[in-house]
């Protein structure tokens, strides 16, 4: 009986994990069809590693018999996506805001380009989706959060990564009760686990190429601002102490 639930278990999984898939790569960043590929790897690798690390450590000892329940599993599959959703959210923002700063370019142009990002990233897992998902609803909130963004300060910083924790906690499969006493501890573990990322992103990204890039695509002209404010080194060199 028990080899029949960790069967299922493991069906479950493989299943969800086909919804995302986050292809791991250390070429330079030197494109915007490579800048969009990696916040879509990259929030579909912190999406599933937080989300599934949250479960299994909640679930414990009934690990092997709450696969059984169609709900459960459709649950997971629907938190996937919408995790997936605003971990793609944090990291567009994020990207763009870096890639470009320090460049003579219109916030409006900043939007254009996560725009692309954001939804060439949902549209590449829109199959898989379960159909309670709605992904129009992912890209108007975005829409929504593009408007107010502070892409000169704000979006270049660890502060940006808000509506993935938040995510997290809200689309688990969790009773509400343990919730209210994991909300700060996983709220930690997902900003932990963007450092890396990020770290990754500074390493690898060649912002004027991004930046040639982009001007070919749209037909603009992109150059350096003559004096554009100071960027940290590494995104996180601020304080080592916070996530």
């Amino acid at each position: 009986m028990v080899r029949e639930y960790l069967g299922k278990a493991r069906n479950l999984w493989r299943d969800v994990s086909r919804l995302l898939v986050p292809r791991r790569d250390r070429g330079p960043i030197d494109g915007v069809t490579v800048l969009c590929d990696f916040v879509s790897t990259r929030s579909a690798f912190i999406a599933q590693k937080t989300l599934y690390g949250y479960l299994k450590t909640r679930m414990g000892t009934r690990y092997p018999t709450v696969f059984e329940d169609k709900v459960f599993s459709n649950s997971i599959k629907l938190a996937t996506q919408h995790v997936f959703a605003a971990c793609l959210s944090d990291l567009t923002i994020f990207a763009v805001a870096n890639a470009t700063h320090g460049h003579s370019m219109a916030d409006e142009e900043r939007a254009k380009l996560a725009q692309r990002c954001y939804e060439a990233a949902l549209a590449a897992n829109a199959e898989t989706a379960p159909l309670q998902f709605a992904p129009r609803d992912c890209i108007e909130a975005f829409s929504s959060r593009l408007r107010d963004t502070d892409w000169g300060f704000g979006a270049l910083r660890r502060e940006n990564f808000t509506r993935s924790p938040a995510a997290l906690v809200r689309w688990a499969p969790i009773a509400p009760e343990l919730k209210s006493h994991d909300e700060q501890i996983v709220f930690n573990s997902i900003r932990f686990a963007w450092r890396e990322v990020r770290v990754d992103f500074s390493d690898r990204l060649d912002a004027d190429a991004v930046m040639t890039d982009w001007g070919i695509q749209t037909g603009l002209t992109q150059h350096k601002a003559a004096d554009p404010p100071r960027a940290l080194s590494r995104p996180d060199d601020v304080s080592k102490s916070g996530a």
